[in-house]
Parts: structure tokens; sequence; C-alpha cells
């Protein structure tokens, strides 16, 4: 005579009663719990201290905000007023220029690391990227200055060529990153119907990679955008309008600086209130790469 069937023994769920538990699933669930809130903590502390940087510069530089202050150049020193309207063409014309300058190079450097892969060559180019990412933005501005600045001067387009370098390693190390991952079989397929292969890369290669090196375009951009110590040594700064490539100009990251420095109270303000305006550009920039630049294979 067969007894009952017996049934396989399941372990308990994540809802069961703690009596039901052994200790064993007790401290598992005690680890998880611990490891789950260690990691909201470590989120929440990063995003502290931006949090406080906009906290504080809405406290100080808020005020200062108005029209005058977008439209108009810098007061003459020690005296109340002005703004930093020529700063923020100065930073246009210059973060332009670095991208036209640094973009195409880089976004073809980065298409000829991926497309080569693990050659003799492009590990020489990715190993070169690599250090020119940790070289500081001082030493890039002395470079300049040294090789440009002491030939023609000051110059917009010496503050240019300083962006384009600092630009050309994140640019090149997207782009290769953003090609690899395009799907092998796409390239394949193009290749199957008879393209060749500049053809393949540029009509589907790139298009499905586009999100992603648009994202690094931007984020890059938004990163020069910020940058002083270069500025200081190419484009130097001009307290008028101008947008002559070949003389001196405003920028606004020099601006902040030049306030910062200062022993007067009211471009003390300004430089808060520069600094509010800048970090707004910069959000504004990041915000516009993470969700304006969506991939054509997203699903609406």
């Amino acid at each position: 005579m067969s007894g009952p069937a017996i049934g396989p023994m399941t372990e308990p769920g994540p809802h069961a009663p703690a009596a039901a538990l052994s200790f064993r699933d007790r401290r598992r669930r005690m680890v998880s719990r611990v490891m789950i809130g260690g990691t909201g903590v470590a989120a929440a502390v990063t995003v502290l201290p931006l949090l406080l940087i906009l906290f504080h510069l809405l406290r100080a530089g808020l005020g200062s905000l108005n029209p005058e202050f977008f439209t108009n150049v810098p007061a003459p020193v020690g005296q109340p007023g002005g703004g930093v309207g020529n700063g923020v063409l100065g930073t246009f014309i210059l973060v332009a220029l670095a991208g036209a300058m640094g973009l195409p190079v880089a976004i073809g450097a980065g298409i000829y690391l991926a497309e080569a892969e693990g050659g003799r060559m492009a590990n020489l180019i990715r190993f070169v990227t690599d250090v020119m990412n940790g070289i500081p933005s001082i030493v890039i501005g002395i470079f300049v200055w040294a090789w440009i600045v002491v030939a023609v001067g000051f110059s917009a387009f010496a503050g240019g060529v300083a962006l384009a370098i600092m630009l050309l390693p994140m640019v090149t190390r997207t782009t290769e990153e953003m090609v690899r991952l395009v799907p092998r079989e796409l390239k394949e397929g193009a290749l199957a119907l008879g393209f060749t292969r500049w053809r393949t890369t540029l009509g589907v290669v790139l298009p499905a990679a586009r999100s992603g090196i648009l994202t690094g375009v931007l984020v890059a951009l938004a990163r020069i955008a910020g940058e002083t110590a270069p500025l200081l040594f190419t484009a130097f700064g001009n307290p008028f309008w101008s947008s002559d490539l070949g003389k001196p100009i405003a920028a606004l990251p020099v601006q902040i600086f030049q306030y910062a420095i200062s022993p007067y109270e009211d471009q003390h303000r300004q430089a808060w209130a520069a600094s509010l305006l800048l970090i707004g550009l910069v959000l504004a920039v990041s915000l516009a790469a993470r969700f304006l630049i969506r991939s054509p294979y997203r699903s609406r």
C-alpha cells in the first residue's frame, strides 16, 4: 500500500513568517537589507555635494541676476554694477571653436580604434588618449602658450586649441565604446549586401551609434565650457565685447576667477552669480544629453 505523495521541498518565500525561516535565511535577509541600505546611502552621498553646491549658489548668486547682468560688460574696477554678457558670448565662441577643431578628429579616431580593434597602432593611440585624459588642464594651457601664444599672442584661437586638445581624448574614447556596442550582425549584413567597409561605417554603424556619440559630445562640451586654467594662458580674457579670433576674448570661467580674487564685495557677488549661470548652462547641456538624445531603435 503506497503512502501519500510527498512534493518537492521548497524554501520559505520572502513573506514567510520569521519562525519559519532558518538562521541562515534570516542572516541572508539581514545582509541583503544592510547592503541595499548601504547602496542607498552611497547614492545619497553622491548626490549631496551637487545639491549643496546648487543651494549655496542660489543663495549667494540669485540676487545678482538681472537683465543687465546678461547684457552688460564688466564695470570698471571698484564700481558696482556691470555684467558678464561678453563672457557668455566668449564662452560660446571658444566652445564652438574647440568643437569645430576637435570633434571631427576625435570622432574619426574613435571610429578607427573601434574598427582596428587590437592592432599595434590602435593600441598605441588608445594608450596616448588614456594618458591625455589624465593630463592637468593647466599643463595643456602652458603647452599651447609655449607653441602658439608666444608666437602670435593671446587670442581666442589659442583658447580654442587648448579646449580642443582637452576634448580629443574624451570624445575619442566615447566614440570607440559606442561604435563597439553596435551589433556585429548589422555590419556583417551590410557587407554581405555588397557595401564597402567605409560605406558600412558611415551608413550603418554611425547611425546606430549616433545616440551614444552625441551624448558623449555634449558631455565633453559641457566639461570644457567650465575650464579656467588653460584659458588664463591662452584666451587671457577681455573686459570688452569681442568676437575676433585673433585677439584676447572674454570667457565666463576667467571672469569668475578674476571676480573671486577681487577685493571688492560687489564683484564677489557677481562671481557667485556667474558661477550659478555657468553651472546652469552645464546642467542644461547634461540634461539635453540625457533626455533629448534618444536612440532611433528605442520604443516610444
